[in-house]
């Protein structure tokens, strides 16, 4: 499904000519914790819920647009993306804007957390290795070749912690046999951080992004 159809419009944005006092209001009755703000008809950025709260209630946005946070993603902007922009930004709602930078709605972030639980990586089943090696040591291209020299599929890999120049690398890998390939990885000098023939620590890893998303959505 292309992730411009999850673009909701119920918000619109405040004019800076709007009062602190009515983007005061408007945030009591919602739960993003920023509001998209346009000039002319044109998105300049975001008000943020903190900011808004130590405002003057009687002066307008105007104001205060130099505290206004420009964050946004294009329309053709992929979901993986839209997810790092969230995650940057520190925000639960992400303006959408075309290429003239006109306000097309907003995404929420539980809509683009949902679009990772779609992913092989939590659909298919298999089994999850976590291994680690130093920065500059390891390659994702040496990690695929791991785990297909096993006459395995790779589903998903990530960098799950980056810590003293360590990188730790959580690896998803089609029904093959587990054990073979955690030899290897450690005849390739990898550290073995766990490795699971079932899917517990997906079920686990998945049971956290869905507590996430009801929180999201109290």
């Amino acid at each position: 499904m292309p992730l411009r159809q999850h673009i909701i419009n119920d918000i619109k944005p405040l004019e800076i000519e709007d009062s602190i006092k009515d983007v005061q209001l408007l945030f009591s009755n919602l739960t993003y914790s920023h509001i998209p703000v346009k000039r002319d008809h044109v998105y300049i950025g975001c008000i943020s819920e903190n900011d808004a709260h130590c405002f003057d209630t009687s002066k307008p946005i105007s104001d205060f647009l130099y505290t206004l946070e420009g964050i946004f993603v294009r329309k053709r902007t992929i979901w993986l993306d839209v997810l790092e922009a969230f995650a940057v930004n520190d925000t639960n709602i992400m303006p959408v804007l075309d290429d003239n930078n006109r306000y097309l709605g907003y995404y929420e972030l539980s809509d683009i957390i949902s679009k990772f639980n779609e992913t092989p990586f939590f659909s298919e089943r298999g089994g999850i290795i976590i291994v680690e090696k130093g920065y500059n040591d390891y390659s994702f291209s040496e990690v695929c070749q791991i785990v297909e020299s096993n006459n395995a599929k790779l589903l998903g890999a990530f960098i799950s912690k980056i810590e003293n120049d360590v990188v730790q690398i959580t690896i998803k890998i089609g029904n093959a046999s587990i054990n073979d390939i955690i030899q290897t990885f450690r005849r390739y000098s990898y550290n073995i951080i766990s490795g699971h023939e079932d899917d517990a620590y997906l079920e686990n890893l998945k049971e956290r992004s869905d507590y996430l998303d009801k929180y999201l959505n109290m």
